[in-house]
């Protein structure tokens, strides 16, 4: 087996992020029907020589020899097309050596860890659309010297690319608009654009740190799922970030702001996001320990593996805790906008009110002087066949209003009267119980001259 060795071997790959924003990713994309899936998908392969380093590979999904160990890595693009779809993209990529059950038992959705076919097989997917950045699809088929993982979407961290030097360990000059119209300083160093810089700050973790070039199968394993916990974590924290910067804006906003906020339904769509994120999180709770588990009893597993197994399942669990603070932020805030809904919408029948109190007089004047009845004052009507009329007519109301007035009385006068009747009674009770131990009480000291307990 030939393999080219690359230049320099890499243990992270955000100049690899930042680089995106200038060159094309260094993957390799397949030749498949342009019809069957809207995007290409991108595949990387790998094989590493267990001693640290790790050179790219034809994709012949072969496995390695020895100590060596390969990785074979497919990346379904984030497009809306259905689950049948993304298993003909596997099924044309995979196909052979892997099998029907095989690639159904990393394209289906659901949590799911077992042995298919000797092989190891996890996967956390969520049912959700696959263009959602709330969609998390991550399979894994492991074997003792091979990796083959799926995912939706690109995973930070999760490959491996050859680097220089690194970005990060520059100075770098933020690019802002201010600053392109001003143009590029001297001795100012790399210019980093602001969006990438707001990427960065919701990284969770130390790019080159965190991502060692794996010894062994169970290394690579690891930083599998490793990759996962901390795109789900950077995942919580732009959250986190966004709904900040949204209580800063719900302080200074006004009546448009916080309208707008209600029309959009913008915290409600926070929280189904949420829900998609926890079940994602539940999956892995689930999928996670059942991996320890099974991979305990391998003997190519390494102890340490086991234990940062644990850690990972110990994030996880902490991190859904921590969504679960922010939907209670997230209720608490809708709760404040439907009270200040309420509030304009009681304000607005206030105004109403206000108004009706204003014209209620002068409907009632031209109720009054526009009944054809006779003897309307000021009206000049002297036929004395009606000059009573008018008289009656106000009689009539006044009729209906005494009714009024006492459907509206009755029940408080009612309960009023229920409630004197409770109190004498409980009086009275009282103070026949009180003669009564009095009576016992005395004729006792009369007869024994103490009072016994």
């Amino acid at each position: 087996m030939e393999l080219e060795r690359d230049e320099s071997v890499g243990n992270g790959d955000v100049d690899d992020l930042l680089r995106e924003h200038y060159t094309s990713p260094p993957f390799r994309s397949m030749s498949l029907n342009s019809s069957r899936i809207p995007g290409m998908v991108r595949q990387k392969a790998y094989i590493f020589d267990g001693y640290g380093n790790y050179y790219n590979k034809g994709w012949d999904l072969a496995e390695g020899v020895g100590k060596e160990f390969c990785w074979y890595h497919v990346e379904l693009p984030k497009s809306n097309h259905k689950l049948s779809v993304s298993a003909q993209c596997l099924i044309d990529v995979l196909c052979p050596p892997l099998k029907l059950q095989d690639i159904l038992s990393l394209v289906s959705n659901g949590p799911f860890c077992a042995h298919v076919d000797g092989a190891l097989v996890f996967r956390v997917n969520s049912p959700g659309p696959p263009s959602s950045n709330y969609t998390f699809r991550l399979a894994a088929r492991v074997t003792e010297n091979s990796v083959i993982t799926v995912s939706l979407g690109r995973v930070p961290r999760l490959g491996f690319s050859p680097m220089g030097q690194s970005l990060l360990s520059e100075i770098p000059s933020v690019e802002s608009p201010s600053y392109q119209g001003e143009g590029r300083k001297e001795g100012s160093g790399i210019v980093i654009k602001e969006h990438v810089l707001e990427f960065l700050l919701t990284m969770n973790h130390s790019e080159e740190a965190d991502n060692p070039v794996p010894r062994s199968v169970s290394n690579l394993v690891v930083h599998i799922i490793d990759t996962h916990v901390d795109h789900l974590q950077d995942v919580v924290t732009e959250l986190e970030i966004e709904l900040d910067s949204v209580e800063l804006e719900l302080d200074k906003g006004g009546f448009t702001l916080k309208k707008q906020m209600l029309d959009d339904r913008r915290f409600p769509k926070m929280l189904l996001n949420l829900q998609r994120l926890l079940q994602v999180i539940a999956h892995g709770e689930q999928v996670f320990p059942r991996v320890k588990e099974k991979c305990s009893s391998k003997r190519w597993f390494a102890t340490e593996d086991i234990n940062s197994l644990e850690e990972l399942i110990g994030r996880l669990r902490r991190l859904k805790e921590n969504v679960g603070f922010i939907a209670n932020r997230i209720t608490a805030i809708q709760a404040g906008l439907d009270s200040w809904q309420s509030e304009q919408i009681n304000k607005k029948l206030y105004y109403l009110s206000f108004l009706s109190i204003i014209f209620l007089p002068l409907s009632i004047v031209t109720g009054v002087f526009g009944m054809n009845v006779g003897g309307v004052p000021w009206t000049g009507q002297t036929d004395p066949k009606l000059e009573n009329g008018f008289r009656n007519v106000m009689f009539l109301c006044l009729l209906m209003v005494a009714i009024l007035l006492l459907c509206f009385l009755f029940p408080v006068v009612y309960s009023q009267l229920g409630a004197w009747r409770r109190q004498r009674a409980m009086k009275r009770g009282w103070s026949l119980n009180r003669k009564s131990f009095l009576k016992r009480t005395l004729g006792i000291q009369a007869r024994e001259g103490y009072l016994r307990i």
